[in-house]
């Protein structure tokens, strides 16, 4: 190991008239360093073939190199273990598939837990402990405020640090925030269900208050929030100092596919999360008395288990505590694999040179932070990342809804459509591209012109909602009238006047006549059978035709049925298979993106450049996205719910033909910043000069230090 003995990471040593001149015999890499040639008269140079000597500090056990700033002596390697605890078992899992297969776990119980579980908890939470949408909506944004205040702090702290043990403390603070989110159940009490509510039509006016007091229930909204925030809190380690980890700890053409998989198992999370919560949902909250009850899950006043979820992630969370704890700070290898890599550091007569000693204080986090910003290239990639994010996360929340009201589908069949699209897609596209950049081993500027090429693509095929806008069927009230009478805008229609229907309850029925009612009370029905699936509904005032009958579950004869009326558009099929191919594209260059960002800033702020892209990532993308699109489809609206106590809640009806065509605009706009913003990063990229760069620098020049590829025989022969 002689010949990595005073091996320098070349990109970060301070520029210093005093460096000696260093030659590699036997390393895949050169450093090469220029003098200023000496002016007429002056005493030659010293001759640069020997250095110096300098005294060397302890070795750690098992760590190759020299000391000194900046030096390979910074990756500790060791063994896997606790101290000198060290069993020989252990050592099978101390590499970098070792180390990834419990990244991929810790990926994938954040993604159960904070886009999974919670996501689809929201609307039983809102229920039980009688929240408004907008405070649920604190809840849900809760997570990336923690993320932003802390991802910097915590990126650049970490870069020199035991970064194992770090996402050991992430797996605790995951799985104590999906234990405080659990907590409200255990102490809120038992569930009490109420009366039923009736949906026919009926002189029986149906009970309503427009009581503004506060429940007793409202403070259990901070413990959500408390949850939330814990769960950011150890998240922000994750895909910072992780992604850094992974980076340090393979070959520079593996990287990336490592990368690939990892992101890939934290898409595949909130799947996992969708599907364990709904199975739980149809669990009664009050599991113990599941069996003493009279309501079923059709039921409006039915609310599943939601909490049982929370309790599996936190005994999954903290179960990865402790292999975390016991990897070493550098997996063995590391210095090997760090002195083989080339830097491609963008260079850019704006940036400041940074010696091996940065990073070691806190001090120095604003001069950090300004190199960052200052790396034009660094910071194009961030910004085509942030206006990805804002689509994937838009429509990751209002794909459901979109497809729902443009192919007249359950609110269940649309949420089983969209994950089925989104998920597999995702991942896919994410493995995808990092097994592509590690085949072809692509250089940094190779890489930015493959996210390019993929974001044109993914451009192109994003006009697809454009052709998937399919007109709204009949609804009575709204785009029919009812059998000639009444207003259109108004659901209430001579047919219907006596029987107190409640705007604020959505339940459609589909008419035997092809019209839509926006519940059995406003399609005038009187009678039901429930023992039916769709449940029936009979003597129904405002659909003609109707048929006065005793009804029971063997009838044939009904006036509607439960549900939508079934679309008449036959776009579906390839509105799926052509926005499935958009999000592979999408995602494709989501590990390209990272790869790039991972090479073209200093080897000691990665972390730091990691974190500064999530904290821009939620400002930019992640947090107005879903505002943004919410009130894009928002202003389609044509019906809105409107209470006994007069407020405005959600939107029922949508132009569907506006919703499409809005929907694309916002999509082509966010497309074309990123395309821009790719180019413009490819544009802009300089990298390291070669060894004919370096040989003719003028007598002006500053000394500088590049690390280059050297041909092993060609050294031999030379040396």
């Amino acid at each position: 190991m002689k010949s990595l003995k005073g091996i320098e990471n070349p990109a970060f040593v301070a520029s210093s008239p005093d460096t000696p001149r260093r030659v590699c015999a036997s390393s895949p890499s050169i450093e090469i360093s220029v003098l200023p040639t000496p002016a007429a008269g002056s005493p030659p140079p010293p001759a640069p073939q020997e250095p110096p000597e300098r005294p060397e500090p302890p070795q750690p056990s098992g760590v190759p190199g020299a000391s000194g700033p900046g030096s390979l002596s910074e990756y500790e390697e060791g063994p896997c273990g606790w101290g000198s605890f060290q069993p020989r078992a252990l050592q099978r899992c101390n590499t970098p598939r070792g180390f990834l297969f419990h990244y991929c776990l810790l990926a994938l119980t954040q993604g159960i837990v904070v886009n999974g579980l919670v996501n689809i908890s929201i609307s039983t939470i809102e229920k039980r402990y009688e929240l408004q949408s907008s405070l649920t909506g604190l809840i849900s944004s809760s997570y990336d405020i923690a993320f932003c205040l802390l991802s910097l702090f915590v990126s650049f702290i970490g870069e020199r640090g035991h970064k194992p043990r770090w996402l050991a403390f992430a797996s605790f603070m995951i799985g104590l925030g999906a234990l405080v989110f659990s907590l409200p159940k255990f102490f809120s009490g038992k569930y009490q269900f109420g009366s039923l509510f009736e949906d026919t039509c009926s002189t029986a006016k149906n009970k309503h208050s427009c009581s503004t007091s506060s429940s007793p229930l409202f403070y259990y909204l901070y413990v959500f929030i408390l949850g939330q925030l814990l769960l950011g809190t150890g998240g922000t380690p994750l895909y910072t100092l992780g992604t850094a980890f992974i980076d340090d700890s393979v070959p520079i053409h593996k990287s990336s596919l490592y990368i690939g998989i990892g992101y890939a198992m934290s898409i595949l999370g909130p799947a996992v999360g969708y599907v364990l919560g709904g199975q739980l949902l149809t669990l009664y909250i009050d599991v113990d008395l599941k069996h003493s009850i009279d309501i079923t899950e059709d039921d409006p006043r039915w609310l599943g288990a939601w909490w049982i979820g929370f309790l599996i992630s936190w005994l999954l969370a903290w179960s990865l505590i402790i292999p975390f704890s016991c990897f070493p700070k550098h997996l063995p290898g590391t210095a090997k694999i760090q002195e083989g890599k080339v830097s491609q550091t963008h260079q850019s007569d704006s940036l400041q040179a940074t010696d091996g000693n940065f990073g070691q204080s806190f001090k120095d986090f604003p001069a950090a932070l300004k190199n960052l910003m200052r790396n034009t290239v660094f910071m194009c990639l961030v910004l085509s990342t942030c206006s990805e994010a804002l689509i994937t996360t838009g429509f990751a929340t209002f794909l459901p809804k979109f497809i729902e009201n443009q192919f007249g589908m359950s609110s269940s069949s649309a949420a089983t459509l969209a994950g089925t699209v989104l998920i597999p897609g995702a991942a896919l596209g994410q493995i995808l591209g990092g097994i592509l950049v590690s085949k072809f081993k692509m250089t940094c500027k190779n890489i930015m012109k493959f996210a390019l090429l993929t974001s044109v693509i993914s451009l192109v095929l994003t006009f697809v909602f454009a052709y998937a806008n399919c007109e709204n069927e009949p609804f009575a009230g709204v785009s029919e009238s009812y059998n000639g009478t009444g207003e259109l805008g108004n659901l209430t229609a001579p047919c219907n006047a006596d029987c107190n229907c409640l705007r604020s309850y959505y339940y459609p029925v589909c008419g035997g006549n092809g019209v839509q009612y926006f519940s059995p009370c406003y399609a005038g029905c009187t009678q039901s059978v429930s023992k039916r699936q769709p449940k029936v509904y009979y003597n129904c005032s405002c659909i003609e035709g109707e048929i006065d009958i005793t009804p029971t579950p063997s009838s044939v004869s009904l006036e509607a049925q439960a549900g939508k009326c079934s679309s008449q558009c036959k776009n579906l099929p390839p509105f799926l298979g052509i926005f499935f191919a958009a999000i592979v594209f999408t995602f494709m260059a989501g590990t390209p993106i990272t790869v790039s960002i991972l090479r073209c800033v200093n080897q000691r702020q990665r972390s730091l450049a990691l974190g500064i892209q999530c904290t821009l990532l939620r400002l930019l993308g992640t947090i107005p996205g879903p505002i943004i699109f919410g009130s894009t489809i928002d202003s389609t609206c044509i019906l809105w719910d409107i209470n006994e106590c007069g407020s405005k809640g959600a939107c029922w009806i949508y132009n569907n033909v506006r919703m499409a065509y809005m929907l694309v605009a916002i999509s082509v706009i966010c497309k074309v910043i990123t395309v821009f913003f790719n180019g413009l990063a490819v544009f802009l990229y300089k990298p390291p000069p070669s060894v004919k760069d370096v040989a003719f620098q003028t007598q002006n020049s500053v000394l500088t230090t590049v690390s280059l590829e050297c041909d092993l025989s060609k050294a031999g022969n030379d040396g």
